[in-house]
């Protein structure tokens, strides 16, 4: 089974008219890495990064100006996710950019049959949160201190480890043997010790329907300012 795990920065939030400007990529074979990785800084062909962008990721006009267009790199990066699920932290915002990149360039969209958005699964299985990445992060003891910026391939490498953890991949079968000495003889004793993967059996949802649905409407009142802050905390 091969997952990639990625991410992507944009000079802003509208996918109709903001364009990617990096994009970062894991690989996972049988939930785990591969060591195969994508990352490219990509040319927004004259679409200036938002301020409130910059804040973010860092990543300036001047910083892109060398680099290539959407189209330059489109081929290796279809190449790369081929056949695989694809995985992302509120997944929404970066497939939404991704199919308007390839939508430009008269490629079809990437089906959301192959998407797994691993902010839903963290909602679910820690509802009462918090669940950006950070927070994850520190929920299951991954080392994110050298995260001081957003990057697309930092944060995939960061979110693979998240994964793993969200769907349980790391628990599995161990054996230990414990040796014993006595004078100056080592017994032969061997004693196993299974430890069985705990069923990752996810809390029921919290809130009501009508909880939902004034949250609902709520979110739909929010303004750009408060989407980036969204976006951000979500990260």
């Amino acid at each position: 089974m091969r997952e990639i795990i990625f991410d992507t920065e944009t000079t802003g939030l509208d996918r109709l008219d903001d364009r990617i400007i990096e994009i970062g990529g894991v690989e996972l074979v049988n939930r785990f890495p591969t060591g195969n990785t994508f990352h490219v800084f990509i040319n927004p062909d004259g679409k200036q990064v938002h301020p409130d962008a910059l804040a973010v990721h860092g990543i300036s006009n001047d910083r892109l100006k060398d680099e290539p267009v959407f189209a330059g790199v489109v081929d290796r990066f279809l190449e790369f996710i081929d056949g695989a699920k694809l995985i992302a932290h509120n997944a929404t915002f970066d497939m939404g950019f991704i199919n308007a990149e390839l939508n430009r360039l008269g490629h079809p969209p990437i089906s959301n049959d192959r998407v797994i958005d691993t902010l839903a699964l963290a909602r679910r299985k820690h509802p009462m949160g918090p669940n950006s990445l950070d927070a994850l992060c520190r929920r299951y003891g991954i080392d994110n201190s050298h995260r001081t910026m957003h990057g697309a391939l930092l944060d995939s490498q960061l979110l693979a480890e998240v994964y793993i953890e969200l769907i349980g991949g790391k628990q599995a079968a161990l054996g230990l043997t414990v040796a014993e000495q006595s004078d100056n003889k080592q017994s032969a004793n061997t004693e196993t010790v299974v430890v069985i993967a705990r069923r990752a059996v996810p809390l029921p949802s919290r809130l009501t329907d009508s909880e939902k649905q004034a949250h609902d409407k709520l979110v739909e009142k929010i303004g750009e300012k408060a989407i980036w802050n969204e976006r951000i905390a979500a990260r």
